[in-house]
């Protein structure tokens, strides 16, 4: 092991950052948190993420290097993503506040929990060895783990977590197995040095099979993809709203990236083996998520599993095996993420002490009683559809378009179809907002009761899956000028 420069240590400087200043954070909040609930810690972690945000931009255009000994990746990917990591967790706690606040999850321990958890997720965005992965894995883990079974007085919060705790370490256990059997053929943990083990490994060895099979299933699990979904609609519904909404969004993000690092720098040239399992995979979940949503009546879990559902669109992009299909899919990683924070704003804007606004009756008559919320609620709806002008719409286009220029034009139709299936629940909450009246004996609350600087932050959010369409070729271009080298093809 060679020694390290300060360029190595700078190469890491936001997640040094951000955990530095989560430790300082729960020690301020010790002396002010008598005077009000986070008080400082709130600013301070708000502060924390918009400025880590912008110093991750600070390797965007720089050419990529690997640091710390081959630990950790220094590229464009990762300033991209690790810069929306932080900008998104901060849009998150802004939306959360009053939530959280009203049912007394707002302290200090939680917004920290939120910090170490983005550490976990910058680590796994830049991890260009196995060990990396996994331990940025396992501080997500444990962090959301803690996050969701704050809410002590819950029964279903308390539940949740112990679900999420005993399936997460199920297939945390297979995903270090896969990687101590791929450490034994390679002999590296090291994610070029696996991909360099080509010429010595058979592709049908059923070790090396195992190995690939074992890592893609403990995956798969993190992203809620089926068949490994189980946890999903479950852990959705039983967290507190705010809670959700972290664990929907952000780290969907991290997924994609320990998805490209993985099946592209490490396993890229045994494609014939995951490729299949992948297929499955998207297929399953597109179907799965979009008939079983067209039953539920608590939009909580109807978002759990439209989740589900785009984890396969999100996969298709993977099994395409090409670099249009990276880029592609990482273009839909990031507007899914901008679209479920604005989706989850909402419910959050609708919801009071004693009020979850979680039910999908709650939603009927908001045109008549706040016609703003109900159009960005409607933007939002068509975004998650795929109705154009949205982004969303032009995310999966771009995603289907690479499946088809790779040949896999069967896979394409039937997720098309799928996909307008889907779209009957999504417009199903369009129906109940502009065509229904509120049903005598149901409670609902009104829509004007949230702080005003949130309607703005929302209202950007929301307007911009519209306002951002005519420079989607230019972000497409910028998202596959930072994956050059990562495409098959």
């Amino acid at each position: 092991m060679t020694g390290l420069s300060t360029h190595d240590f700078w190469a890491v400087a936001p997640e040094i950052y951000v955990a530095t200043l989560a430790c300082v954070i729960l020690l301020i909040d010790l002396y002010v948190r008598s005077v009000r609930p986070c008080a400082a810690a709130y600013p301070l972690t708000i502060a924390t993420l918009v400025s880590a945000g912008f110093l991750c931009l600070d390797g965007l255009f720089e050419p990529t290097e690997t640091v710390l000994n081959g630990l950790v990746v220094r590229d464009s990917v990762s300033a991209i993503l690790k810069s929306g990591t932080c900008f998104g967790t901060a849009a998150v706690l802004f939306y959360a506040r009053d939530y959280a606040a009203a049912r007394g999850l707002w302290r200090g321990e939680y917004l920290v929990l939120t910090l170490f958890g983005v550490v976990g997720m910058m680590a796994m965005i830049g991890a260009a060895h196995l060990l990396t992965l996994y331990v940025g894995i396992e501080l997500l883990a444990l962090c959301l783990y803690g996050m969701i079974a704050m809410e002590r007085d819950s029964v279903r919060a308390a539940e949740a977590a112990m679900k999420y705790f005993i399936l997460g370490a199920l297939a945390s256990g297979v995903l270090l197995y896969g990687m101590s059997l791929l450490y034994g053929l390679t002999g590296s943990l090291s994610l070029q040095a696996v991909s360099g083990a080509t010429g010595t490994l058979e592709v049908n060895s059923l070790p090396l099979m195992l190995a690939i099979s074992m890592l893609v299933v403990g995956l798969l699990f993190k992203l809620g993809a089926v068949p490994f979904h189980m946890w999903v609609p479950d852990v959705y519904d039983g967290s507190a709203t705010s809670t959700t909404l972290y664990l929907s969004a952000v780290p969907k993000l991290a997924a994609f990236a320990i998805l490209l690092r993985l099946l592209s720098t490490g396993l890229g040239e045994w494609i014939a083996i995951w490729q299949d399992m992948l297929l499955v995979a998207a297929l399953g979940s597109i179907a799965l998520g979009n008939v079983v949503a067209i039953a539920q009546s608590n939009i909580k879990r109807m978002l759990a599993y439209s989740t589900i559902s785009n984890m396969g669109f999100l996969l298709l992009g993977f099994f395409a095996g090409t670099h249009a299909g990276y880029s592609a899919a990482m273009v839909y990683a990031v507007i899914y993420m901008v679209t479920t924070v604005a989706a989850f704003g909402v419910i959050l804007a609708l919801s009071r002490s004693g009020f979850e606004s979680s039910d999908l009756n709650d939603f009927k008559g908001l045109n008549r009683r706040n016609p703003w919320l109900a159009l960005l609620m409607l933007i939002v709806m068509f975004s998650l559809a795929g109705i154009p002008p949205t982004a969303g719409f032009f995310a999966k286009l771009m995603v289907l378009q690479a499946a088809v220029d790779a040949g896999f034009v069967a896979v394409v139709v039937a997720s098309v179809i799928l996909a307008v299936i889907g779209a009957f629940y999504y417009l199903r909450i369009v129906k109940l907002m502009y065509f229904d009246e509120v049903e005598e004996g149901v409670l609902t609350v009104s829509a004007h009761g949230y702080r005003r600087s949130m309607r703005w932050v929302l209202t950007v959010n929301a307007i911009g899956l519209i306002a951002v369409t005519p420079w989607i070729g230019n972000v497409m271009d910028l998202i596959g000028r930072s994956l050059m080298g990562f495409g098959l093809s």
